[in-house]
């Protein structure tokens, strides 16, 4: 698997990780009335193996995952469940929030 981009920030409430496919940084996707924008300011992060980014998931608050590789390693490593995530025309996304 190829890198992704990573973005870890420090909040009152824990930290708050972003995980996007490199390919999907800027992009918009539709679902019905639904859209999901891939902000820059938000998702763009450091360069990544998937290793890194398991590490980042397993100490995480919050986490906002985009694109097929991320939300299938995230499934593949047990962050989050296949039902829960959602099908954009032509990626995925997915929401971590520890309790």
């Amino acid at each position: 698997m190829s890198t992704l981009l990573l973005s870890e920030r420090e909040t009152g409430k824990g930290l708050l990780v972003s995980v996007c496919d490199p390919d999907d940084l800027g992009e918009e996707f539709e679902r019905g009335e639904v859209s999901l924008t891939v902000d820059r300011e938000f998702y763009d992060g450091e360069e990544v193996d998937p290793e890194r980014v398991i590490r980042s998931l397993g100490r995480c608050s919050v986490a906002n995952i985009v694109g097929t590789r991320a939300v299938g390693l995230a499934v593949e490593h047990g962050f989050i469940a296949e039902e829960n995530v959602l099908e954009f025309e032509g990626t995925r996304h997915a929401q971590l929030l520890w309790l």
